[in-house]
């Protein structure tokens, strides 16, 4: 009985791991064939930073469940008591990394409040100035999503001009609308938009903006993390059962 229930387990774990062998090399060839791809594609992931970066996580996270499917197929089919060992490490090590993610963002979700960002917007914002990093985080965010500041125009009343931003009175011109929403998007109309004609700026603020366009995935989020720790801790569970019962 206790053979059949090894044998049972070994298959299972031979099956599972099997699944996330196959969705990680899936993950690997999309992610280099974005990446490598001659016929022009690679030049609209790399003119957009979001989806530049996106590719190369998808390359990441595609090489670590190729391996760790690898590594579980092999260790359950062969009854391989060190690749089973490397492959409950591996898990243990995600497992672990995750669970420490979502302490973080749990300690740290008070950092994540309207007042903080427009705290830190108001002192670090340089409007125009592309050559530091956070101004052109924040102009990005304000094209990619149509919204300006974290509340709104208002926001900037308060942050100085650069010299040579003669038009500019209040708005910057990222909060200007476009016809298409990124950097090389044309303007509506520019002239109107910095000098302080409303119709032709984006009045709403990015944080409304962000949280409506995640709010109908948070949960679905949040019961994917669940289902994912749950699968890990199984996974864990089979594979040291299977590596105490080979003999």
């Amino acid at each position: 009985m206790e053979g059949d229930c090894l044998s049972c387990m070994k298959y299972l774990m031979f099956l599972f791991n099997f699944f996330i062998f196959l969705g990680g090399a899936c993950l690997l060839g999309l992610g280099i064939w974005v990446i490598v791809d001659p016929t022009g594609f690679r030049e609209i992931v790399a003119a957009n930073p979001l989806l530049f970066t996106g590719a190369y996580i998808m390359l990441a996270m595609g090489a670590m469940l190729f391996l760790l499917g690898f590594l579980g197929c092999c260790g359950a089919i062969r009854e391989n008591k060190c690749l089973l060992l490397f492959f409950f490490m591996f898990i243990l090590l995600i497992f672990l990394a995750e669970l420490s993610a979502a302490i973080l963002a749990f300690i740290f979700r008070e950092n994540l409040t309207r007042e903080f960002f427009t705290k830190e917007l108001k002192k670090h914002y340089q409007r125009n100035n592309d050559t530091d990093v956070f101004s052109s985080t924040w102009n990005s965010v304000m094209i990619t999503f149509a919204c300006c500041g974290v509340n709104g125009p208002e926001d900037f009343e308060a942050i100085p001009h650069l010299p040579h931003s003669s038009l500019e009175k209040t708005t910057p011109e990222a909060c200007c609308q476009r016809e298409l929403q990124s950097r090389e998007g044309m303007f509506v109309n520019k002239e109107a938009c910095l000098t302080g004609i409303e119709r032709f700026q984006n009045r709403q603020g990015c944080y409304t903006v962000i949280l409506n366009s995640f709010e109908t995935y948070v949960y679905l989020a949040g019961a994917l993390a669940i289902g994912v720790l749950a699968i890990e801790l199984f996974a864990m569970i089979f594979a040291m059962c299977l590596f105490r019962g080979i003999q």
